[in-house]
């Protein structure tokens, strides 16, 4: 196959092509919404998958347009990675590019591990959302943020086939309602699967694992959920989300039915051209902007905290161990450590960790051996995974497992699902948690949860305002 790319009208940017199709089942915006953030090069939208690859506590389906597949007791991994084959497309991406051009996209859910590893099953299992749902993209538009310019990827066997894809795509984006979803405001009514003493009660006997010797850290959260009218609608929501909380590795996913909603600021893993690179936050103060004197006391607080650096490095160290399973052992270099970055709502301490894949590794077998991600679970990972099964009432779901890419070319760009929200007919639920090390108190624990949790409370609060409708897009062919 053959990349085709085209231009849309130049004033629909990522967000606008997405408002337009953002109902469609399987529809992903991987959204960049913090512009500040040096990361946040790039948003791309996905729709219209030529596959679907879904499953659940070890059973797998993959649909497409010869109908469905069930494949059980089979790595997911490896799956993603036939299925990717299947297509033949470009095992390329054209220079000066977009990073992502075309691949599989979508939700690499945290209950994953229990195909990876053998872990107790203690915590009940109450949500409808699978393990896995990856789609097989042959059409994605990539937004570049600096150039303020984006560009519709195509994937097509001849120009012909190319063009078809490109007038129903054109087709799609006309045909949605003009304008942005309606500003919302409804305050739901949260209840957590802990209480305050129950929470403080766990973190403790988290600390008394590792005074035991089980463990060196462990992240324990706790889940809030809540009733939201029949009428809620989850995209006007994520629109107010991602402006009173803006983060640079924010999604929204509609699986049809069922819907992941994030504003999350901490990247996974990427690679690009065998590089690889992970960045893992531990360490939280709140982010008070209009405060410039509580703001630098909450910086300094943390810059100078000797157990959130602490925290960090032992992440760091788990880290590089769970890289060397795919690169190069002489290769691996801590470039960051412990670096203070802001925001929206929080401060935090994030590292930087680099390194090169080795010969006939590429970035699934990386995240299969990096995966869930370890600053979400803690140190030895399969013991804290352990505890935390047995700490947390209810599995995680996509909560800290990943929402990325993975390109035909072999790039790949993920997030850890953190901030997260989780739609599921009128009902809505999202997790926050901390890493939990000897010297953690239980109650400024609590607090950290609080306060990860602020941002997506305050988003409930507050009607978006309303901007004026979007302009149709044009047909502005660019290069075959």
């Amino acid at each position: 196959m053959t990349i085709y790319t085209y231009d849309l009208d130049p004033a629909l940017d990522a967000l606008a092509v997405f408002e337009r199709l953002h109902h469609h089942p399987f529809s992903l915006f991987l959204d960049s919404a913090d512009f500040n953030h040096p990361d946040a090069k790039y948003s791309f939208v996905a729709a219209f998958p030529v596959e679907v690859i879904e499953g659940k506590d070890g059973i797998y389906t993959v649909s497409n347009a010869n109908g469905v597949q069930h494949m059980d007791d089979c790595n997911p991994f490896d799956l993603v990675r036939d299925r990717m084959r299947h297509y033949k497309t470009s095992l390329f991406a054209l220079e000066g590019g977009a990073p992502f051009q075309g691949g599989a996209a979508g939700l690499f859910g945290y209950d994953l591990a229990r195909t990876l590893e053998s872990l107790p099953s203690n915590a009940t299992s109450d949500l409808q959302m699978p393990d896995m749902a990856v789609g097989i993209y042959d059409q994605v538009f990539a937004y570049d943020h600096k150039a303020g310019k984006g560009t519709l990827y195509i994937h097509a066997r001849e120009e012909a086939q190319a063009e078809a894809k490109y007038a129903h795509y054109c087709k799609m984006l006309e045909a949605a309602a003009l304008g942005r979803a309606p500003a919302q405001s409804f305050e739901p009514v949260w209840k957590s699967n802990f209480t305050r003493p129950d929470y403080e009660a766990t973190i403790q006997k988290t600390i008394d694992y590792i005074h035991a010797g089980d463990i060196f850290q462990a992240n324990i959260s706790q889940r809030f959920d809540a009733e939201l009218p029949q009428d809620f609608d989850p995209y006007a929501h994520y629109l107010n989300l991602r402006e009173m909380n803006a983060a640079p590795f924010a999604t929204y996913f509609n699986l049809g039915g069922l819907i992941l909603s994030s504003a999350s600021p901490e990247r996974f893993l990427t690679v690009k051209d065998g590089v690889v690179e992970t960045k893992p936050i531990k360490g939280t103060r709140a982010h008070v902007p209009d405060d410039e004197a509580l703001d630098t006391l909450y910086r300094n607080s943390l810059e100078n905290s000797e157990k959130d650096r602490a925290e960090n490095i032992m992440i760091v160290d788990l880290l590089r161990n769970d890289l060397s399973k795919s690169c190069r052992p002489d290769n691996l270099k801590v470039t960051a450590l412990c670096a203070l970055e802001s925001f929206a709502s929080v401060h935090h301490l994030v590292s930087t960790i680099q390194g090169q894949l080795r010969a006939g590794y590429d970035a699934l077998h990386l995240l299969e051996g990096c995966f869930p991600g370890g600053s979400i679970t803690g140190a030895p990972k399969i013991r804290a995974m352990e505890i935390i099964d047995e700490l947390e009432p209810t599995r995680r779901g996509p909560y800290c497992g990943s929402m990325g890419y993975i390109g035909f070319d072999g790039a790949m760009d993920s997030n850890i699902l953190i901030r997260t929200l989780v739609y599921q007919g009128n009902a809505v639920s999202f997790q926050v948690g901390g890493g939990i090390v000897a010297d953690s108190d239980p109650a400024e624990e609590y607090d950290e949860t609080l306060t990860k949790a602020h941002g997506l409370l305050e988003s409930f609060k507050a009607p978006r305002k309303d901007n004026a409708a979007q302009p149709k897009p044009s047909r502005k062919t660019k290069a075959a």
